[in-house]
């Protein structure tokens, strides 16, 4: 999530950068989401059988002075988001195993510290883009690094693409970004993107338009008064809507804990995740109210 943070306040930093101490912050309206997948994930890091185990993650829940029980965040919630960012850890990985050197773009990064998580090769330049008031957080709390490069803009910016090299090929990740983009305002960052970088690839996540329309319901976006606005049904939509663009494969929001290990989940998890992979994800509505999705663009050079 990128939106505007305010009232911040952060503990002495150590020399890297990085805080170690408390972290006091005040958050208005839509801000407040960006914690909800960062409280997630540390959730998830502190159960006994973690599915992501981003320990970064719980240590920086614990030094943040916020009453995160307000988010409505709750041990099925983090299930999901860390099968989710699992899929695009798996992706980043997959990505950077085939293309070398290479460059990973990171939009609407939040809090995630997805760099130090997955510790990519000395030939990998990384650029984390957010909000400068998210951005100014972000590098308060994770510690800094030569091929690490953030980028303080709006996603909807159109300058900040020129800051990309084009030398070699770019992986854009964008993870629970899209949804709160503006229905014009996705199509056209994705089509600048594109027309920026020779070739790479594209995955995100996308709600679909009944389930951008329901979300006012749950008490994450009742208590912070955001709001979701673009959905697509499926993410093909995206390829009559981004020149260049091509769809490589996909998954259903659901879909995410196909070959993943349950058994260490307690058996009320395990039997809710089961529900949704087996029963949820072949109802016609509620079966497709998400989707992660691999794309690719531009023309790989030859070597």
């Amino acid at each position: 999530m990128s939106e505007p943070i305010h009232g911040l306040r952060q503990a002495a930093e150590d020399a890297d950068g990085s805080a170690t101490g408390p972290v006091r912050l005040t958050l208005t309206g839509a801000a407040e989401t960006l914690l909800a997948p960062l409280y997630a994930r540390a959730l998830d890091a502190r159960s006994p059988h973690p599915l992501l185990g981003d320990l970064a993650a719980a240590d920086l829940v614990a030094r943040i002075d916020y009453d995160f029980g307000r988010l409505g965040i709750n041990e099925t919630n983090a299930v999901g988001v860390a099968l989710r960012t699992r899929w695009f850890d798996r992706q980043v990985r997959r990505f950077l195993a085939t293309h070398s050197p290479a460059t990973v773009l990171h939009l609407g990064c939040g809090l995630d510290d997805r760099f130090s998580r997955l510790a990519p090769g000395p030939d990998v330049l990384w650029y984390d883009l957010d909000q400068p008031e998210v951005m100014d957080l972000h590098r308060s709390v994770h510690p800094a690094h030569p091929r690490r490069h953030p980028i303080a803009a709006s996603v909807t910016d159109p300058d900040w693409p020129g800051r990309i090299p084009t030398e070699h090929p770019v992986l854009v990740v964008a993870e629970g970004l899209s949804m709160y983009l503006k229905a014009e305002d996705g199509p056209r960052v994705l089509r600048q993107v594109v027309a920026h970088l020779p070739y790479g690839e594209l995955v995100l996540d996308t709600y679909s338009r009944f389930a951008v329309g329901s979300t006012r319901r749950f008490a994450l976006f009742r208590r912070t008064g955001a709001q979701l606005a673009w959905g697509i049904d499926h993410p093909s939509e995206l390829v009559g809507q981004v020149p260049g663009l091509r769809l490589d494969g996909s998954v259903s929001a659901y879909g995410t804990a196909k070959g993943v290990d349950l058994r260490g989940l307690p058996p009320r998890l395990r039997a809710r995740v089961l529900i949704d992979t087996q029963i949820m994800a072949r109802l016609p509505v509620l079966g497709s109210v998400g989707h992660l999705s691999r794309h690719s663009f531009g023309t790989k050079k030859r070597t």
